[in-house]
């Protein structure tokens, strides 16, 4: 069983989809991302479909719309450009759950002193990134990974490009980070 990697990327505007990491390499544990309010939890994607695990956290947390979507460039139209807009750092007005069932790839959200740090999800990683985070989404070297995503009620699809500090949402995060 995988751990998950995280660490404080550097500045480079090559390929998103290389791993940039800060040299020297600063890794990032999951308490200073639990500090920022993600939430994270590793389960058994080979049983997904009738896990009991995941089943107790979509009751606890509410999660009851859930899809599936396969992210390669075989199987969604027009890939090159929806990875553009995907790498847009954006917020959402919800919390964004994404739940790894096969394949790779990145999520970069901002620390409390706006540097990005970047979380690599494999299979089995199950992420809650809070409302109000900027954040952003990209694949690795392998262009693939098939993804569950979770909403708490019904989906809400929209994205709201930085800046986007007025939203009271985001303010609310932010001082979340004030007292913790």
């Amino acid at each position: 069983m995988s751990v998950l990697q995280a660490w404080y990327m550097d500045g480079s505007t090559e390929d998103p989809r290389l791993p940039h990491r800060l040299q020297p390499d600063r890794p990032v544990g999951l308490q200073e991302l639990q500090e920022l309010g993600v939430w994270y939890r590793r389960l058994n994607a080979e049983v997904y479909e009738n896990d009991p695990e995941l089943q107790r956290i979509r009751e606890e947390k509410g999660y009851s719309y859930m899809d599936i979507v396969d992210i390669h460039p075989d199987k969604l139209p027009n890939y090159e450009d929806k990875l553009k807009m995907f790498y847009e750092e954006h917020l959402h007005l919800d919390d964004e759950i994404r739940y790894i069932l096969d394949g790779r790839a990145y999520f970069d959200v901002r620390d409390k002193n706006d540097q990005w740090i970047r979380i690599a999800m494999n299979k089995g990683d199950l992420i809650t990134l809070p409302a109000g985070i900027y954040h952003r989404f990209t694949m690795d070297e392998t262009n693939y990974t098939k993804a569950m995503r979770l909403f708490v009620g019904e989906p809400v699809w929209k994205a709201y490009n930085r800046p986007a500090d007025h939203f009271e949402v985001r303010k609310q995060f932010v001082n979340s980070l004030k007292s913790s």
